[in-house]
């Protein structure tokens, strides 16, 4: 496999256990492991709190890289 392949295929590991990790940080029905570093506080008027939408927006980034990597991974491995 080329270095190509290598490096997409690190990126494609390491974006599996970020989202891992950021899927259970996430706030559920009954809360979730982000209460333990102080997600849970949030405020009545916003609705959700910021580190909330933060770790929305960090799971998508991280979501679209993983996609993007697979899809990568795939053209080169292909060829």
């Amino acid at each position: 496999m080329t270095i190509v392949a290598w490096s997409l295929g690190v990126i494609l590991v390491t974006c599996n256990l970020l989202l891992l990790l950021l899927v259970l940080l996430h706030k559920g029905r009954g809360g979730g492991l982000s209460d333990l570093f102080g997600g849970g506080v949030s405020s009545s008027l916003g609705g959700s709190s910021l580190a909330e939408r933060n770790l929305d927006r960090i799971t998508i980034a991280i979501g679209l890289i993983w996609a993007a990597s697979v899809v990568g991974l795939g053209l080169v491995l292909s060829i």
